[in-house]
């Protein structure tokens, strides 16, 4: 608010927004080739490094919070879930999940830890179609697009969907081929920046603005109640600017 009453470019570093590989699995869901979002998979893991000033969730989740929202694009996020786990320090959380409902029904989970003996960076998307997995570690397979999945098989043998009226069916298994795209990468918090000096000539709003920082926050501060109150949901308020 005090942005926009001052005129001024409010914009955020999440800066995997910003990556090229990040970008291509939101493509392939605009695109509708994974069908509906049906679940997020991410696993933020590391040996290290141990803080005492933030827990790990403060610490990693707002990568991976931020990255499911861009994906999600305009589904909100309606409820979060947490734990967190304090093995080193009796205070300060070292390993911990975040679980995100979204208003569709899809739900994104994610893992972050400061006691790994790999470091991993993967993140599962699940379709009703197909599957994808982005993998920020791996040099040259980041993106990996599954076309598996469980399809519901009527008795005829034709597909069957959940919306048709009441039939027999079967579940099947379904595994296709595995695409690996090339990707054109670049360094991400160079375009980043180059975003924002955009934005700040012509007073575009920014990809991750403040709204985009205030979503992230939000599920953060939803976890910590959530964690202080045993791990129960904790219903999210919709953002309004005020003028909605």
């Amino acid at each position: 608010a005090a942005a926009d009453a001052a005129g001024r470019v409010l914009m955020v570093g999440h800066t995997f927004e910003y990556n090229a590989a990040v970008r291509r699995v939101r493509e392939e869901i605009d695109a509708g080739n994974l069908g509906d979002v049906l679940q997020i998979i991410s696993q933020r893991l590391n040996l290290g490094q141990v803080r005492t000033d933030v827990d790990a969730l403060w610490n990693l989740a707002p990568h991976d919070i931020s990255i499911a929202l861009y994906w999600l694009g305009h589904d909100a996020p309606k409820w979060v879930s947490a734990q967190g786990f304090a093995f080193i320090q009796q205070t300060v959380a070292d390993m911990g999940t975040i679980t995100i409902g979204f208003e569709t029904g899809a739900v994104a989970h994610i893992v972050v830890s400061w006691l790994s003996p790999d470091k991993v960076r993967k993140v599962y998307v699940i379709g009703s179609r197909n599957m994808i997995v982005y993998d920020d570690v791996s040099p040259d397979a980041k993106v990996q697009i599954f076309d598996k999945g469980i399809d519901r098989v009527g008795a005829s043998g034709e597909s069957w969907s959940k919306h048709d009226d009441f039939a027999e069916f079967q579940l099947k298994l379904r595994s296709g081929d595995l695409l690996v795209p090339r990707i054109d990468f670049q360094e991400p918090l160079k375009v980043e920046a180059n975003h924002f000096i955009e934005c700040a000539r012509t007073g575009a709003t920014p990809l991750s603005d403040g709204i985009s920082g205030f979503r992230v926050v939000q599920v953060l501060e939803a976890a910590d109640q959530s964690i202080a109150n045993g791990g129960i949901r904790i219903d999210l308020e919709p953002y309004s600017d005020g003028e909605n």
